[in-house]
């Protein structure tokens, strides 16, 4: 059971599975795009969890990009109870909301739209001159930060219009079988719903592997938005859905290409700061009580990031 909005009331007792047992992730509601007029240092700001993968392509994005001093950041905590994602600024790691001094996230979403239907979600992209929600969905606000705010940062491009086309196919091809396809598999409530999702996600990965092989990232010899939105998921997948989510059949670290691909994206400047793992398996274990009950946070696996991984032999190199 997940908690959500019906028509601006809070509802604690939201199935997200359908009757085949199947996890369906619901569709985020806020969609519009930032007006490149309007693209203006300091007007901007970012609400996130670093536990979140969605909410960490955000992060990743706004750092390869410069963007830090023009659009700034809130961290929820990463302990999510029935109130959903809150403020606890006394936790490390953890902020105030310093925009509109809201307890919980989900406030935020109300103030935007008072008979607002659906999850609450991280990460949200906040007008603070509008006072409203922009987005909430990760795909579209990296491409905003990647586009319209560009000349607000450092210059790096992590969609060049020539390879768009083939960024966009390759965040397609890893959305539902890995990015989505952890969160299938563990929330299945069927044996066949859970082989399904388990199946298509290793038969994903192994496809990529092999697409590492020769070649530094996703898309040939750039980084691109398609390495963020892969990574956000591969950093988490040894020390949380192998276990939590019971993504057992292989651990990054035993493929040939992704694993060093995984540290050689850790490495570089702009993933590895922004990755709590602290945050992400406490939220992960101790916010799912169908999934461990327990909650019990593991000591393990702890893999080491940062040991060298050659990826730098081929071509290519990151966007700054």
């Amino acid at each position: 059971m997940v908690n959500q909005f019906i028509d601006g009331e809070w509802v604690t007792d939201y199935d997200p599975t359908n009757e085949a047992g199947e996890f369906e992730r619901q569709p985020t509601s806020f969609r519009d795009h930032v007006d490149p007029a309007e693209a203006e240092a300091g007007r901007y700001h970012l609400y996130v969890s670093y536990a979140c993968p969605w909410a960490h392509r955000a992060l990743v994005t706004r750092k390869l990009l410069g963007l830090e001093d023009a659009i700034s950041v809130d961290v929820v905590d990463p302990y999510r109870d029935d109130g959903g994602w809150q403020f606890t600024p006394g936790k490390e790691g953890c902020t105030t909301d310093s925009i509109n001094d809201f307890d919980y996230l989900r406030e935020v979403y109300v103030e935007a739209d008072p008979e607002y239907t659906g999850r609450v979600t991280v990460p949200v992209l906040w007008d603070k001159q509008e006072g409203t929600i922009v987005n909430n969905e990760s795909r579209e606000i990296m491409r905003n930060l990647t586009t319209v705010f560009a000349e607000l940062g450092n210059g790096a491009d992590l969609a060049p219009v020539d390879l768009r086309d083939d960024i966009d196919d390759a965040l397609d091809e890893i959305y539902e079988p890995i990015n989505n396809g952890v969160y299938r598999t563990g929330f299945a409530e069927t044996q066949d719903a859970y082989d399904d999702a388990v199946s298509e996600l290793f038969d994903a990965l192994d496809y990529w592997d092999g697409v590492l092989a020769d070649q530094r990232y996703l898309v040939g010899d750039r980084l691109t938005e398609a390495d963020i939105a892969m990574y956000t998921t591969l950093v988490r997948f040894d020390e949380v859905y192998h276990t939590h989510f019971m993504c057992n059949h292989k651990l990054i670290r035993e493929y040939d290409n992704l694993w060093p691909y995984l540290r050689d994206l850790y490495q570089t400047a702009g993933f590895g700061e922004t990755t709590h793992m602290d945050h992400i398996k406490e939220h992960y274990y101790t916010t799912h009580p169908d999934v461990s009950p327990k909650r019990i946070i593991p000591m393990g696996p702890d893999p080491d990031f940062e040991a060298p991984h050659d990826r730098d032999e081929l071509a290519g190199e990151p966007p700054v």
